[in-house]
């Protein structure tokens, strides 16, 4: 559709965010244009707010408004526990779960070699220096992806020589999930992965 010079603009700039396709940026874009111009001013506000207020905590590169964030604050989490995730989103998936008590470290990234991101690009060497003698397990939850497998392989390999415990978020069948439906792979993963009951 041909749209205004400005309202092609904002389609573009809303197509680059995540999980939006031309299609939705163009639906998105004509409800704020079509939309009371209070709530585009409180949406505006809203997201430069976050921008300048929020950053990374300076323990775990989660992200926070304060120099350490709620998580690495609080005396009621698990400090032996490390839980290592690539992105701060990933936090937000486990805590949604109310299982985990531990802390986190959020790593920035997964090794890709492919897009030159390396053991060096992202905060490796920062989890290894809060590995001191409270630590006693860190949980690798990277992704199953090939990138998150080596990702973990090598933060394990870095963790042996240190006597920390090292564990692998289990993989297998989504709950509520058929066999049938499931590749073969992930079938694979989850017989290796079982446990007794």
């Amino acid at each position: 559709m041909a749209y205004s010079q400005s309202l092609n603009e904002l389609v573009a700039a809303l197509s680059k965010l995540p999980g939006i396709g031309r299609k939705s940026a163009q639906r998105i874009a004509y409800h704020l244009v079509t939309s009371d111009e209070e709530y585009v001013k409180n949406l505006s506000d809203a997201i430069l707010n976050a921008k300048e207020k929020t950053h990374y905590c300076s323990v775990c590169n989660d992200m926070t408004e304060d120099e350490i964030c709620p998580i690495c604050a609080s005396d009621k989490r698990d400090r032996s526990l490390i839980c290592v995730v690539a992105e701060p989103k990933d936090v937000v998936a486990i805590e949604k779960t109310k299982e985990y008590k531990g802390l986190y470290h959020v790593l920035g990234g997964l090794i890709s070699p492919m897009d030159g991101i390396g053991p060096n690009d992202i905060s490796i060497s920062k989890l290894i220096g809060r590995l001191n003698g409270e630590v006693k397990e860190v949980i690798l939850a990277t992704s199953l992806s090939v990138e998150g497998e080596t990702t973990a392989m090598y933060i394990a390999r870095m963790i042996a020589p240190l006597g920390v415990a090292t564990s692998r978020i289990a993989k297998g069948i989504p709950a509520g999930s058929e066999l049938e439906y499931a590749d073969e792979a992930t079938i694979a993963n989850a017989l290796e992965g079982r446990r007794k009951i």
